[in-house]
């Protein structure tokens, strides 16, 4: 999967992608309207991180390129990339159980903080994507 060269798109089937790990410097969105919704997105090599409405919505150390971003109350889905392992983490219910599963395996059961931020590390390298799936228990 290749980077977002437009920092942040809606994409045909009511998803978001965003994110390019590959500029060497900071690079921001802001103001992208979806689904009624106002987005932000930072992105470079180091980090990547959506903002919904002013909320935190998803963060990566270092940076990755996210496609086909779904979040609903019940789930998040998404396919992720980028240079080297990552760790990101999501803005869900605070305090609420979900399994998490990356390339359709379960993961195991992981309980948000009070805060509602989730966070997992995974496994990447270049030209492979992860799918990943969080539903809440």
């Amino acid at each position: 999967m290749a980077a977002v060269k437009e920092l942040l798109k809606a994409e045909t089937d009511g998803t978001l992608s965003f994110g390019d790990y590959t500029l060497g410097s900071k690079t921001k969105l802001d103001g992208f309207g979806f689904q009624g919704d106002l987005y932000k997105v930072k992105t470079f090599s180091e980090i990547t991180k959506l903002e919904k409405n002013g909320m935190f919505v998803y963060e990566s150390v270092p940076g990755t390129a996210v496609e086909n971003f779904f979040a609903s109350e019940e789930e998040v889905s998404f396919s992720v990339s980028g240079e080297k392992d990552s760790q990101f983490t999501l803005g869900l219910e605070a305090d609420s159980g979900y399994v998490v599963y990356m390339d359709d395996v379960n993961v195991g059961d992981m309980t948000t903080n009070l805060s509602g931020k989730l966070s997992v590390s995974t496994e990447l390298s270049p030209g492979k994507s992860v799918k990943v799936r969080v539903v809440k228990k």
